[in-house]
């Protein structure tokens, strides 16, 4: 899998820049936003969108639901390279929410390096992140496949249904984080993960579905599939966090017991809190209550995550999940060799290493 990411990775990161290119003039803000009314700011524009969105792309990433939607397109018949716009349509969100997250979490590091915010300041960084909701838009509106107006209308229905309920996702997360007392259940975890992380899943199997034409029971499928993937994938990001912490490894790119400090309410954590006896409880709940939290205080919540087992109960949860994607997928009928791609993802969203 991890060279069909090397192969798709820099044709999908051309796109994209042909979308949003590095350099913005004056000719790209007439052609995609249509003539000024007075006059445009390019150099403006290109401190405050450009340069922040490509600080981003540049620090990495796989890419891989581009290329999710990419291998959907061809394994349902389609050419992949004719709807390539399309595919870039839900990296573009995943990174504009990713800038924002990071605002409303106070981060201080992305995927290795200080967040946009500390680097360009918190306005430029949230109008940066709210520009990458709406690009997307501006791409059905060009329509570079020649579509009809019934398919146009389609994907922008999807996008509005799918976006409205990541922001639910959200809402949900940043609740429970502020309010450290909130008690939350496992199934709201899930619910909260299906629609904030398996919304853009969602987003890349429904446009591949709606770009080639499918009928609303293969759509409906493909799309459990990408829900049920995103979830393994978001217990899987939430079980590296704190596996990076115990092994002090850097590479994940964010900071030492970052879920911690942030008070989530992960799946892990969820777990430990109905396990633990109840002086353990008390204390994992004080530790994730605290604005601020020591080295000390992070891995003392480490140590009764692990006695609890919720580590090996979240991995299993989301092996579960892994096939529970690859059940839906079964359901769908594509191209052997891209339907055994797209059932070896359901492994890779919980065995990357970053």
């Amino acid at each position: 899998m991890r060279d069909v990411l090397t192969e798709w990775q820099p044709v999908v990161d051309g796109e994209i820049e042909t979308l949003l290119p590095r350099t913005v003039d004056e000719p790209y803000l007439s052609e995609w936003f249509g003539p000024a009314s007075h006059r445009y700011d390019p150099a403006a524009i290109q401190r405050a969108l450009s340069d922040p969105i490509w600080e981003l792309l540049d620090r990495g990433g796989k890419r891989w639901r581009a290329v999710v939607c990419l291998l959907l397109i061809d394994g349902f018949g389609a050419d992949p390279h004719e709807h390539l716009p399309y595919a870039c349509i839900p990296e573009i969100l995943h990174n504009g929410t990713i800038i924002v997250d990071d605002v409303e979490d106070e981060a201080e590091i992305r995927r290795g390096e200080p967040a946009l915010h500390h680097v360009f300041g918190q306005d430029i960084a949230l109008n940066a992140g709210n520009a990458m909701y709406f690009l997307p838009l501006k791409v059905i509106k060009k329509n570079p496949a020649d579509l009809d107006a019934e398919t146009q209308l389609a994907m922008y229905d999807m996008l509005m249904d799918e976006l409205n309920r990541t922001h639910l996702g959200q809402g949900m997360d940043i609740y429970w984080h502020r309010n450290r007392d909130a008690v939350v259940t496992e199934a709201e975890y899930l619910e909260m993960s299906a629609c904030k992380t398996g919304c853009l899943g969602r987003i890349v199997a429904r446009l591949a579905a709606i770009l080639t034409d499918q009928p609303q029971e293969i759509e409906r499928d493909i799309a459990k599939y990408a829900e049920d993937m995103s979830i393994a994938f978001q217990i899987g990001d939430d079980i590296l966090d704190i596996e990076s912490s115990i092994e002090g490894n850097t590479e994940f790119g964010k900071a030492f017991g970052n879920d911690i400090r942030e008070g989530k309410r992960t799946l892990m954590v969820i777990h430990a809190l109905d396990e633990a006896d109840r002086k353990e409880t008390d204390r994992l709940a004080t530790i994730l209550h605290k604005r601020e939290n020591t080295r000390e205080e992070i891995d003392e919540a480490i140590r009764i995550i692990q006695t609890t087992d919720s580590i090996e109960y979240a991995r299993e949860c989301a092996l579960s999940f892994a096939e529970s994607a690859r059940e839906h997928l079964r359901e769908v009928s594509l191209k052997a060799e891209r339907a055994e791609q797209l059932a070896s993802f359901t492994e890779f969203v919980i065995d990357r290493d970053v």
